[in-house]
């Protein structure tokens, strides 16, 4: 019914734990007729003010969320990208994201 109708569809979620690639992997396996440009995640929000704010983030995001972030320059970062990272949660990360 939402296809058939005037108005734009978006998936919306607050994940930052994987790309929106393997979301829509998961979502056309479970059946839903979705494209990529209809997922809009906080990652995809993130990547856009950074785009906007034209900074070089520090990425804290689960290795699998890297790939919304390619082409995104990270050499001498000046903003800090906060995700569902536990495993880049360490002191030397820490200290890096603070310095």
């Amino acid at each position: 019914r939402l296809r058939s109708a005037p108005v734009t569809v978006r998936f919306v979620t607050n994940t930052t734990k994987e790309s929106k690639r393997d979301l829509l992997e998961r979502l056309t396996a479970l059946g839903f007729d979705i494209a990529e440009h209809e997922i809009f995640t906080s990652l995809t929000a993130a990547r856009n003010l950074l785009e906007q704010q034209q900074v070089r983030p520090l990425l804290l995001v689960d290795d699998k969320a890297l790939p919304d972030f390619t082409g995104i320059g990270t050499d001498n970062p000046n903003a800090v990208v906060v995700g569902l990272a536990p495993e880049h949660f360490h002191y030397e990360m820490m200290n890096r994201a603070f310095r």
